[in-house]
């Protein structure tokens, strides 16, 4: 049960850092989206490479865009929180509990 319980609490670490970098790249995302970047940087490209697929899924199915502000990365962001408090605790309890 140790190295069950070891195994969850690695995988529940991973996710919580793969969910932290994916929210300050949504981030910066929308902070780019505040100036005028050069489309062609490599970082600019690969920001909006690894954003833009889970943007549009969100825009398309909850068009929230008001006075030309989109929300999406807020909804995003949200998200990701609700994951880590949920999926990431819920993980770590379950180790937790395979302990005892």
């Amino acid at each position: 049960m140790i190295f069950l319980s070891n195994f969850l609490t690695a995988a529940a670490v991973v996710i919580d850092w793969i969910l932290k970098i994916y929210m300050w790249i949504i981030i910066a995302r929308a902070i780019l989206s505040w100036v005028s970047p050069d489309p062609y940087n490599p970082i600019v490209r690969f920001i909006h490479n690894v954003t833009e697929p889970v943007l549009y899924q969100v825009r398309k199915r909850i068009p929230i865009m008001m006075g030309g502000i989109d929300f999406s990365p807020i909804l995003i962001i949200l998200a990701i929180i609700f994951l880590q408090v949920f999926v990431v605790q819920s993980l770590i309890d379950l180790a937790a509990s395979l302990v005892k």
